[in-house]
C-alpha cells in the first residue's frame, strides 16, 4: 500500500515505531511540506517550537525505520527524504538530482534505480543514485 495514503499515525504504527505526538508532528510536517529532500535545519525552521536534539533523534527513529533515508549529495549536510522504496534496505530507490550552485536536492520519485548485479558474496544494504548538475532556476539566472 502507498504510505501517503494512510494516517501518519498508522504510518508510525506499521513501521513498529512507538507513536507520539513530536513523531507525528514531525511526520505531518515532512509529509506536507518537503516533496524533495530536506536537511535537520529546514525541519528546524519549518517547527522552530521544537528543539534541535529532539528532531534529530525523530530523524534518526524513521530513517531507521525507513519511514526515510539519508541521501550523501556531496554537501556535507545529512539530507532526508520520505522513502518510496518497495523494499525495507533501499534497493529500489530513486534518483536525486543535486544543483551545484544552489545545492538543493530533488527527488525523482518516478525514476528508479535499475538493478544492479552484485558479485557473488556481496550484499547490497543500500543504494543511492545521485546526479550533479545545474538546476532550472540557477540556470535561468545565467549561474555558470
Amino acid at each position: 500500500m502507498d504510505r501517503r495514503l494512510i494516517s501518519d499515525e498508522q504510518t508510525l504504527d506499521n513501521a513498529g515505531v512507538r507513536v507520539t505526538a513530536v513523531r507525528l508532528l514531525v511526520l505531518h510536517e515532512i509529509r506536507t511540506r518537503f516533496h524533495d529532500t530536506f536537511s535537520l535545519a529546514d525541519l528546524e525552521a519549518a517547527l522552530p517550537t521544537v528543539d534541535r536534539s529532539t528532531l534529530f533523534r525523530t530523524l534518526t527513529t524513521l530513517s531507521e525505520s525507513h519511514l526515510l533515508h539519508e541521501t550523501d549529495d556531496g554537501s556535507g549536510a545529512h539530507k532526508y527524504c520520505l522513502c518510496q522504496c518497495d523494499d525495507t534496505h533501499h534497493h529500489t530507490g530513486h534518483v536525486h538530482l543535486t544543483c551545484r550552485r544552489c545545492h538543493r536536492t530533488y527527488c525523482l520519485t518516478d525514476v528508479k534505480i535499475p538493478p544492479v548485479p552484485m558479485p557473488e558474496g556481496f550484499v547490497a544494504e543500500e543504494t543511492e543514485y545521485i546526479i550533479k548538475g545545474v538546476c532550472k532556476e540557477c540556470s535561468n539566472r545565467g549561474e555558470r
